[in-house]
C-alpha cells in the first residue's frame, strides 16, 4: 500500500467544526462565505501574532471557514490589528487601512489593540487600535486563543 493511495481513502481528518457564532458584523458587501485579511503589528509583545499564527495553522486551520491572510491591503477585505498604537506604527496603519478598498472591515486582536492593556500610559504609545482608525470586531484576551479568533472570524464570514 502507497502513502498516497492511503491519503487518498483516509482524506482530510480534522475535527469537526462547532456550530456557527451569531453574525458580529454585516460581511463587506460582495464577500460571501470568505475575508481576505491584512494583518498590521501597530506595536505589540507578539503574543497575538503567535495565536494568529496558530490559528491560521493545521491544527486550527482558520482558512477552513473562508479567512484568508493575504499579502497586500489591495487584495484584503478586513484589517486584523495587533498591539496598541505606536508613534511610529500610528501613519502605516493609517494608510494601510486606506489601501483596503470599501467596504472593509477592522478588527481589533488582543487586549492590547482594545484597551490598552499595561502599555495605555505609555510614552511611545498613541492609544488603542480604537483610538486610530474604527473598530468593528474585538477580539479580548492576552492573548487570544486560536479558538476565540477563529470565532470571531467566523461571526464576519457567517461559516
Amino acid at each position: 500500500m502507497s502513502w498516497i493511495g492511503k491519503i487518498g481513502r483516509v482524506g482530510r481528518m480534522v475535527e469537526p467544526a462547532h456550530d456557527a457564532p451569531e453574525a458580529a458584523i454585516a460581511p463587506p458587501t460582495g464577500v460571501t462565505g470568505s475575508l481576505q485579511l491584512r494583518h498590521v503589528d501597530c506595536g505589540s509583545c507578539n503574543g497575538c501574532e503567535l495565536e494568529i499564527t496558530s490559528a491560521f495553522a493545521p491544527m486550527y486551520d482558520a482558512e477552513r471557514f473562508g479567512a484568508r491572510l493575504v499579502a497586500s491591503p489591495r487584495h484584503a477585505d478586513a484589517l486584523l490589528a495587533t498591539g496598541v498604537v505606536t508613534h511610529n506604527m500610528r501613519q502605516p496603519l493609517l494608510n494601510t487601512l486606506k489601501a483596503i478598498p470599501e467596504p472593509r472591515i477592522v478588527i481589533a486582536v488582543g487586549d492590547c489593540a482594545v484597551n490598552g492593556n499595561m502599555f495605555t500610559k505609555g510614552y511611545g504609545v498613541v492609544g488603542t487600535v480604537g483610538d486610530v482608525v474604527p473598530v468593528d470586531v474585538e477580539i479580548p484576551g492576552c492573548p487570544p486563543t486560536p479558538q476565540q479568533i477563529i470565532t470571531a472570524l467566523r461571526s464576519v464570514t457567517g461559516r
